[in-house]
């Protein structure tokens, strides 16, 4: 076990910092999508949210890696990323708090929402790299738990929210596993601590980017399909005619991207990408 965890450190340390680095930031944009909600929140209201978060990337980092650790490691590679999560959040709430951050405490906090989260997610049946009825569900009902811990159950575009930021963290978690850089996060890990602290400044964990257009092409057998979507807020600050544009726009780019990724994606060279079956 130690043998595994030491030739999985480099990844086990990028996916710990990158979890809390969005778990960080996520609970900042749930705050900026409900400001009334936000202003009744306390700490331990937000470090709910904050948690609710890191399960969700628990268990989507579970999916991924059925797919890119050899099946005899995924076990001791799981366990190993629930440590370094847990060695980071201490170190991420040293200068917060000092000597008062208990390392056992953390410890079995990371356990037991490690333990959550397979109960309320792995329900769910589904392959991580397609879409389907099943995974749709999932986020959905994963946006339904934070709008209600944020205190706004049924708030629709505050689910929508929640949703954006658990799924767009996959193709960051996927680069990792495979041994890529993966894109640079939008906040600082060491913020993490004021999405915690409430009575720390809160422009320490505001990023200064918003991805507002994602893209994505995945093969399912022979078949190539390439979708795409617009952050909620800003689809609503557009108004007809621009999203009209905007839609005929990124319908071309969607065919011009996802012809190229399945030329590329059936050639020989780049067979294995039908396993992972995403781009």
């Amino acid at each position: 076990m130690a043998t595994a965890n030491k030739e999985y450190h480099p990844q086990l340390r990028q996916l710990a910092e990158l979890m809390l680095a969005v778990s960080g930031e996520s609970v900042t944009m749930m705050k900026r999508n409900a400001p009334d909600q936000a202003l009744k929140l306390k700490r331990q209201d937000e470090w709910g949210i904050y948690l609710e978060f890191l399960k969700i990337m628990f268990n989507l980092t579970d999916r991924l890696a059925a797919l890119h650790i050899p099946i005899n490691d995924q076990l001791v590679f799981m366990n190993g990323l629930e440590d370094a999560v847990a060695a980071q959040l201490k170190s991420v709430l040293d200068p917060a708090f000092g000597n008062n951050a208990d390392q056992m405490e953390i410890i079995l906090t990371i356990g037991n929402a490690v333990a959550e989260s397979r109960q309320t997610y792995e329900k769910y049946t589904f392959l991580i790299t397609e879409d389907s009825k099943t995974k749709n569900e999932m986020f959905r009902d994963f946006g339904e738990r934070v709008a209600e811990l944020i205190g706004a159950p049924g708030h629709a575009q505050l689910s929508s929210a929640a949703t954006l930021c658990a799924s767009a963290i996959v193709p960051a978690i996927s680069a990792v596993l495979q041994g890529q850089a993966p894109p640079a996060p939008t906040t600082n890990p060491k913020a993490t601590a004021s999405a915690i602290d409430s009575g720390s400044e809160q422009k320490a964990c505001t990023g200064q980017e918003i991805k507002l257009v994602s893209l994505m092409s995945s093969v399912s057998g022979e078949a190539v399909e390439t979708r795409w979507g617009l952050h909620p807020r800003f689809r609503d600050d557009l108004t007809p005619t621009e999203l009209q544009q905007l839609n005929k726009l990124l319908n071309r780019v969607a065919k011009i991207l996802g012809e190229r990724y399945a030329t590329v994606a059936f050639s020989e060279e780049w067979a294995s990408w039908h396993k992972a079956g995403h781009a």
